[in-house]
């Protein structure tokens, strides 16, 4: 039942992310961070298949996907992320393609839906951008998609011990780390590469 969730949210979320046509934003400076999140985000992805038993570490980089590329374009690099997991790695397909979902799909997409909630409530500055869709949004896209995930598990039937949520929320900050300071080494030195950056908003709201 999880795994025909998982593959009907994959083919939903990727005949939306077609339909809009990202691909066209690769013509400008997005190319290469898409380009290097395909070369780069795989062995992230691949940690837990070489890690030691017990120490299952698992970093997600959707929500930094997302503030790069968008949710659209984000989606399809994924897709091509998680292509390349299952071609190097020793996981089965359906094992795959429920990482994807999970800290792919799922984390881009509530990613998505916090940026679209601080934009609406919130002043437009760097500081919330930087630390509200960067750090503290990340924190929470992937935390959430975690907790869905073992409500899932529970509502077909598995148990979800106590430690697991202990666990993602633990991991969730790994991830928010490092997105946060990405985005703000971005927003500084790099502003073209994050789609969900603009000049016109986050400056020129703070000038007098």
């Amino acid at each position: 039942m999880l795994l025909v969730l998982e593959a009907a949210l994959t083919l939903t979320a990727l005949a939306i992310a077609l339909w809009l046509k990202p691909w066209r934003m690769l013509q400008g400076p997005l190319l290469t961070p898409a380009l290097a999140a395909v070369a780069l985000l795989p062995w992230l992805w691949l940690m837990p298949q070489y890690m030691p038993q017990g120490l299952q570490i698992q970093l997600s980089g959707a929500s930094l996907l997302v503030l790069m590329l968008g949710w659209p374009l984000a989606v399809l690099d994924l897709a091509l992320v998680g292509l390349a997991v299952w071609a190097v790695g020793h996981n089965e397909a359906a094992t795959v393609l429920s990482q994807w979902v999970w800290i792919g799909l799922a984390p881009a997409s509530i990613t998505l839906g916090i940026g679209q909630l601080l934009r609406r409530w919130l002043p437009p500055n760097p500081f919330v951008y930087t630390l509200g869709r960067g750090f503290l949004g990340t924190a929470a896209a992937v935390f959430l998609s975690g907790v869905l995930l073992e409500l899932l598990h529970r509502l077909v039937g598995g148990t979800v011990p106590e430690q697991v949520l202990i666990a993602r929320w633990l991991m969730a900050w790994g991830d928010a780390f490092l997105t946060g300071m990405f985005t703000a080494v971005f927003v500084a030195f790099a502003p073209q590469w994050l789609a969900t950056w603009s000049d016109d908003r986050y400056l020129k709201s703070t000038k007098p």
